[in-house]
């Protein structure tokens, strides 16, 4: 099983953005926690992240054509506004997880709002960090 772990703007700050929303663990320490787990469940996984809209399309659509069997995407902001990463997951019909490390039902009510939510295999939202892992999980139950 191959899965790509998508991160949006500003998941790059992590430890150092919202310490009291997010945590003080970092980027890496996400990376390294999800690669862990994938290991040792037999599962190639691929990170990428960027604060910009349109590489996150291209990562998308990348994934399409390396046969990824499934994503695991964190938007970050673009949540809440972009049609662009909508689309791209539509083009590519992927399997995905919607991943929140707050409980953005919780947040201001411009953050209640997902633009891709609908079309996810599920949304995971106020896990922190486990939300991931319980993302990988879901994928690799579902394909």
């Amino acid at each position: 099983m191959k899965i790509l772990v998508l991160n949006g703007p500003n998941l790059n700050m992590l430890g150092i953005r919202e310490p009291d929303i997010y945590g003080k663990k970092t980027y890496a320490d996400l990376t390294a926690l999800i690669k862990a787990h994938c290991e040792k469940n037999n599962i190639d996984v691929t990170f990428k992240q960027s604060n910009h809209e349109g590489a996150l399309v291209d990562f998308i659509q990348q994934a399409y054509f390396e046969k990824c069997d499934g994503i695991v995407i964190n938007p970050g902001a673009y949540t809440h506004t972009s049609v662009a990463i909508l689309d791209a997951l539509k083009a590519v019909a992927i399997p995905f997880v919607e991943v929140h490390i707050s409980d953005i039902d919780e947040r201001e009510g411009f953050r209640q709002i997902s633009y891709i939510s609908s079309i996810a295999e599920t949304t995971i939202k106020g896990r922190g960090f486990d939300g991931y892992i319980e993302a990988v999980d879901f994928l690799k139950e579902r394909l």
